[in-house]
């Protein structure tokens, strides 16, 4: 049940920050609604799973490097935002950090 209440965080967060982007420096401000409803719903998610006995470092280490990750992706995709190879191998890095993390 962990996995699928963090999972539901990084959806959660992830769906937030898009919206909060989509919302052109709250100038659009209907996509303020969901951003904060991604949010809270994220941290709710997130603590949850911390609930659930996952450890802190683990949960919140694997919650920002997916969200990091997947947003910089997607915001490539939909707003043709810069990802440059530096970008790719930051990301590579902190994928790697949350992998060590969870070995140790």
């Amino acid at each position: 049940m962990s996995a699928l209440w963090l999972s539901l965080a990084i959806v959660s967060e992830l769906a937030a920050t898009l919206c909060l982007r989509a919302s052109d420096g709250m100038r659009r401000r209907l996509w303020l609604i969901p951003t904060a409803f991604g949010y809270v719903a994220s941290f709710v998610l997130l603590s949850l799973t911390l609930a659930a006995g996952v450890p802190v470092a683990i949960a919140y280490g694997v919650w920002t490097a997916v969200g990091i990750a997947a947003v910089a992706l997607l915001a490539r995709i939909v707003w043709r935002d810069p990802l440059t190879p530096r970008m790719m191998i930051g990301i590579a890095i902190i994928i790697l950090g949350v992998v060590l993390i969870e070995a140790g």
